[in-house]
């Protein structure tokens, strides 16, 4: 989990008398004005000036105030308005607010705060209340939970070169193949979540799906076919058989370890289509 740095505006003068040197120190070891800010949690233009300053007269000539608005000015949400979002934020979805979202983001967040109490909401206030509430923006991550890096350096180097030199020789061309499945409730944006938690989306009932097996070459060409039930390999073979009907020449299939990739052939009671029986 990131760090959240505290408001510099928070610090004391002798903490921020410290930062001051820390950022000098930076600059003369060669770090940028923008490295130096995420580390020190300070803005950029706040070290730009302390830099300025340090090289025309010295450690004497750095300002000694403080800069920026202080802290909790600006606000356009008072601690009972905020507390109230806050309380819709964590128990209510915008569909339930008559907001037209998936999920909590900005657009979302300033209509909300448009219908409580009417104004018009900027694009800075709109990031800034959530975060304010402790929220960050939460975008779906997928990762394979048993990939191996030893294996994916093995294909990367050793096996998926000898593919490409074995494509080459044989005039063949190289498919990448998988299924996937489209849902009538997809959702591919942000939604905003507590920080550590996952932001979460109500699914419709009934659940309306649809199928896709596809297949992509190197030059962009797309193959699919769509598909209600769940894949067998009776059906794998019925797209590789359209497959095989969209070229004269030959396929290099890359699949993934889906059972149904390796079935047996001489299990299956049917036979692919090859291109001269393609009508």
């Amino acid at each position: 989990m990131a760090l959240t740095l505290p408001d510099s505006r928070q610090l004391s003068d002798d903490v921020l008398d410290a930062l001051r040197l820390r950022a000098l120190h930076g600059r003369e070891l060669g770090y940028t004005q923008a490295q130096l800010g995420e580390l020190l949690g300070v803005s950029r233009e706040t070290i730009s000036r302390w830099w300025s300053a340090y090289t025309t007269g010295g450690l004497d000539a750095l300002p000694g105030e403080r800069t920026g608005r202080p802290l909790g000015t600006g606000r356009m949400l008072t601690d009972t308005q905020a507390e109230y979002i806050q309380q819709i934020l964590d128990t209510q979805t915008p569909q339930q607010k008559n907001i037209p979202a998936a999920l909590w983001n900005r657009r979302a967040v300033r209509d909300l705060i448009q219908q409580e109490w009417g104004g018009s909401v900027g694009g800075t206030h709109r990031r800034r209340v959530p975060q304010a509430m402790g929220y960050t923006s939460k975008k779906l991550q997928r990762h394979a939970r048993d990939q191996d890096p030893e294996e994916v350096r093995e294909w990367r180097e050793i096996t998926y070169p000898e593919l490409e030199k074995r494509a080459e020789t044989e005039d063949a061309e190289i498919f990448w193949c998988d299924e996937t499945g489209a849902v009538a409730d997809a959702y591919s944006g942000c939604g905003y979540a507590r920080e550590g938690q996952p932001a979460t989306l109500e699914v419709p009932n009934p659940h309306i799906r649809m199928n896709t097996i596809s297949a992509v070459s190197h030059s962009g060409s797309v193959r699919f076919m769509t598909y209600s039930q769940t894949m067998t390999a009776v059906l794998f073979i019925v797209f590789l058989g359209r497959l095989l009907c969209s070229t004269t020449g030959k396929i290099i299939l890359i699949v993934d370890r889906l059972k149904v990739h390796a079935a047996r052939l001489n299990a299956i009671p049917f036979v692919i289509a090859r291109p001269s029986q393609c009508q």
